[in-house]
This record gives structure tokens, C-alpha cells and sequence, in this order.
């Protein structure tokens, strides 16, 4: 539609069109039938009348800031989930980790305020310091505090409403809004799963902590072995798509280890500490001596044996004074003797308030993603190691299905929704290779595969008037090389000139 406005002439589209996807004409005939194994497994769907309510979901601690971290937010649904049952009808949630989550059925209203109260006693929940400081007065606080509950204000607002039974329209060939929609939810149902046995989450694959699925890589970095799950609607119904997946992750294992391996040195005093302090920025690790775990921010700047900070020193019923001690006199105060003084120590505290950790007492933790680019060797040795034979790989997808039980999840049972653990059958066809036409028509017939072009000419070869050869580097008989391209090209039907510049770089 156009309207002139102002002597112009403006073109307004219509937003309302409404697109739909080619329906297939038909089935293909050609070639020879044969019977395959897909990595799909048939889903029942006898709840079609369900319902998924969405709601929006907000998480604040006690000083009104907002909770980002999806980890955080999953223990806060879940002790949410468990101190709240009663007043949420003992309904059950599909929570993707973030901002919604997901129930059959309404809840009781559709708005909700709770205080959630979370035990924490860890440094990485709380931020406390690693035990390098002294238990004076000071130090008797910080050790309260890490220990009192932390207090969350989850919020819960109805959203939208989504049918299951937009899956089974388009499964029937209808157009529904919907659907999309209603295998999103069963995605986040598999993610949830996944998410309370502890693996690591990438979009629609999971990676389980076990050892045998890591692949070293060198360099510090191991490739490891997960699943890839989605819900997928086929012409056979609705299906549950499994495949194997592979990510990259920080080798777990010592940070000394580590940095030995990610900059090839075999001697810790060859350490390039700047270029250690980048890789190491943001990684989590866990302390050998007190188990607790902490995120890097940094290093120190000195040495464990001259590194200090300021401890107090409680002298009978006084106050005491502050005096200062370096961090290898507080390990050894408390039985824990450096083997590595001389190194520097991980910062594992906050930007105005550093806590000093010792490396050698470091552990990387394990199913940390490492997202840095790879070397040209990294990514061949992760494609030749990731490569699994095709009965491997049905093994592996086929264990998975029956491992998960799916069908016990409750927000699958209350939906219908039952899963095959068998892979499922489908007829496939062998198509014949095409026929090539090469010169003088002839027809070059494909063996297993191939065309073997040794031998024939080109359809429409060409000829070429002007051509160079210029050499860099090497030495040899450029004359003879000249020589050798023009009657190669001969024997494709190329004519070229034999009169060719030879050029030789003095570089």
C-alpha cells in the first residue's frame, strides 16, 4: 500500500502477512530401500489438553540487588520450591535457570512475594576469605557472618499461557503460534534435569564431571564428551533427538599443573606470571586445605614468604594490635607448610579487600568451560579425538535415554508424555552417484564413490595465452617446471603458450 505525504510518496508494508512453511509435494522413489537406525526416540503424548502457565521470575537478595548467577538462582527456586510447597499447591516448576519458569496448570494466584532463606557457609556463596587471616575480634565476625543465613526476595508474576495441544495441531499438519513455544518448555524440563546432577550446561547439551569422557588437548585444555537433547516434531510424530556433543573445558587438576601444561614449561620458575594472571582471571578453584572453593581475581605481587597483610594479634583481655605477617608464617602457624614459598599467591578476594591463597593449595575445579581460541594442533587433536564410530554413538545415546528415566520426571508424567528408549526406525534410500560427461563426451563412471579422473580431458578446456611463474624461496630447475605444468595441461585438453616469464624473488 502507498500514501503520498507531502508531495512524497511513502510505502507502508503490511505486517499482518501471515508465512507459512512449503508443505512437501511428495515422497522420493529413487533409488534402493533400505531400513535405518535415526537418533530419535518416539514420544508418547497422551496429555494434549495440558497446559504450561509461564511466569516471570525475579531474584533479589537482602539489599535489593538483583541475582544474576544462573547457579545461585536455580538453589534459590529449589529451597523456594521446598519452604513454599504448600502455598504454590505442591506444584512442580520447569525453571530455565534465569528469568521464567514453567508449571502444569495455574498456580493459586498470579502474583507471588517470598523470602527465601539460604544456609551458606561456603567462601564461594558468601565471599569469605580463604582462613589466611587471624581469629582476633575482628575475624570472629567474619566467621559469624559466613555462617548466617542469606536472604533472597523471589518474585512471581503470571506471563502467558501455553497449550500442549499446539504441539499435537502441527503434528497433525495444522498451524499453531504455540508450538515453538511448548517445545521450548520440554527443552528446559531436559535442562533442568541435567542441571540437579550437576552438569555442565551449553544452550541444549550437558556435560557430566567424569573423567572418562575428558580428552586432553594439551596446553591445559581437555575436550569433553556430553549429549545434545531436543524435542523435535517429525511426519512420525513427536520425537526426542539425541546426539553427542563435545565442548571445551579447563583441565582439572593443580593451577601449578596447569600452568605448566597451558604455557609448555617444565619448571615453575619459567612461569610468564602476567600471561598466567590473564588465564587465570575468572577460573574457579578449590582450596587443598579447608575444601572451600573461591574465583581469581588476580595474583599477588610478591611472593608467599614476602607477601603480607595486616593480622590482629590478641594479647590477653586487650584489643591486641595489628601487625603484619606474611602468608607463608600464617600457613606455617597453622601446620600447613609451602613446599613453593617463592611463588606468588591467588587473590581470591575482592578488589578492596584481597585474600591471599596460596597456589600450590589450589585445585582447578572441574567443568569450567575454557572459551579462548584454539591452536591450529588443539583443534585437530579435538576432531580426531571426538570421532566416534557410528555403533559408539548409538551406544552412548541409547545408554543416555534409559539412564535419565525420563519418564519419571513429574512434569512429564502429568503431561502424558512417555519416551522410547529404542532408536527408531526409518526408511532410508541409496541414490545412485551421478554420471560425469568429460571430453569427447565421454561418460566417466563413479567407482565406491569416486571418480577417478586419471587419464580423461576436461569437457571445455580453455586456452591460455599468458602465464607466470614467479619462486619465493626454493631451489630448482624452473625451466623444467614450466615444462612439466604445460604438458599436464595438455593431457587435460589445456593449450597454453610455452613462452612464460620466469621470475626469482631476491628476498
Amino acid at each position: 500500500m502507498a500514501a503520498k505525504t507531502g508531495g512524497a510518496v511513502q510505502v507502508h508494508k503490511n505486517d499482518t502477512v501471515k508465512r507459512t512453511a512449503m508443505a512437501r509435494t511428495g515422497l522420493g522413489r529413487e533409488g534402493k530401500p533400505i531400513r535405518l537406525l535415526s537418533n530419535h526416540f518416539a514420544v508418547k503424548l497422551s496429555g494434549i489438553d495440558s497446559v504450561f502457565y509461564q511466569y516471570s521470575v525475579s531474584i533479589k537478595s537482602d539489599d535489593d540487588q538483583v541475582v544474576e548467577g544462573k547457579g545461585i538462582g536455580r538453589k534459590v527456586i529449589d529451597k523456594m520450591l521446598q519452604t513454599y510447597s504448600s502455598e504454590l499447591a505442591g506444584k512442580d516448576f520447569a525453571y530455565d535457570g534465569e528469568k521464567c519458569l514453567f508449571t502444569v496448570g495455574p498456580l493459586p494466584q498470579n502474583n507471588f512475594e517470598f523470602t527465601v532463606i539460604m544456609e551458606e557457609t561456603s567462601a564461594r556463596a558468601v565471599g569469605g576469605s580463604p582462613g589466611h587471616e587471624s581469629p582476633g575480634p575482628g575475624d570472629k565476625k567474619r566467621v559469624k557472618r559466613s555462617h548466617l543465613p542469606k536472604q533472597f526476595v523471589v518474585g512471581i508474576s503470571y506471563a502467558a499461557r501455553i497449550p500442549l495441544k499446539s504441539v499435537a495441531l502441527v503434528l497433525q499438519g495444522s498451524d499453531s503460534d504455540h508450538a515453538q513455544d511448548a517445545l521450548r518448555v520440554l527443552d528446559i524440563v531436559l535442562r533442568q534435569q541435567q542441571a540437579k546432577r550437576g552438569c555442565l550446561l551449553v544452550r541444549q547439551s550437558f556435560f557430566s564431571d567424569d573423567s572418562r569422557n575428558l580428552v586432553d588437548l594439551t596446553g591445559g585444555v581437555s575436550g569433553c564428551r556430553g549429549l545434545h537433547s531436543s524435542f523435535r516434531t517429525t511426519m512420525n510424530g513427536l520425537s526426542l533427538n539425541m546426539d553427542v556433543s563435545t565442548t571445551m573445558i579447563v583441565t582439572p587438576g593443580p593451577v601449578v599443573n596447569f600452568l605448566l601444561t597451558n604455557q609448555n614449561v617444565r619448571d615453575v620458575r619459567d612461569i610468564d606470571w602476567p600471561k598466567a594472571k590473564r588465564m587465570l582471571k575468572n577460573l574457579r578453584v578449590k582450596a587443598t586445605h579447608n575444601n572451600m572453593e573461591f574465583k581469581i581475581i588476580g595474583l599477588s605481587d610478591q611472593p608467599c614468604s614476602r607477601q603480607t597483610f595486616p593480622m590482629k594479634v590478641r594479647s590477653g583481655s586487650s584489643e591486641g594490635q595489628t601487625v603484619d605477617i606474611t602468608v607463608e608464617e600464617y600457613f606455617k602457624s597453622k601446620q600447613v607448610f609451602l613446599e613453593k614459598p617463592y611463588l606468588p599467591c591467588l587473590d581470591v578476594g575482592k578488589s578492596k579487600r584481597p585474600n591471599y591463597l596460596p597456589i600450590e593449595l589450589a585445585n582447578m575445579i572441574s567443568l569450567q568451560r575454557y572459551t579462548k581460541a584454539l591452536s591450529s594442533q588443539q583443534r585437530t587433536t579435538l576432531v580426531e579425538k571426538s570421532r566416534q564410530k557410528p555403533q559408539d554413538r548409538m551406544r552412548v545415546v541409547t545408554d543416555a535415554v534409559k539412564s535419565n528415566r525420563y519418564d519419571d520426571d513429574p512434569i512429564f508424567s502429568s503431561c502424558g508424555i512417555k519416551i522410547d528408549n529404542q532408536l527408531t526406525r526409518v526408511e532410508g534410500r541409496v541414490l545412485s552417484a551421478p554420471m560425469l560427461v568429460v571430453g569427447n563426451s565421454q561418460d566417466c563412471v563413479p567407482f565406491k564413490g569416486r571418480w577417478n579422473y586419471n587419464n580423461k580431458k576436461l569437457f571445455e578446456p580453455v586456452r591460455i595465452e599468458r602465464w607466470a611463474i614467479v619462486n619465493f624461496s626454493a631451489r630448482c630447475d624452473m625451466s623444467r617446471i614450466s615444462r612439466d605444468l604445460i604438458n599436464c595441461g595438455r593431457t587435460k585438453g589445456i593449450v597454453s603458450s610455452s613462452m612464460t616469464p620466469l621470475f626469482r624473488s631476491k628476498a
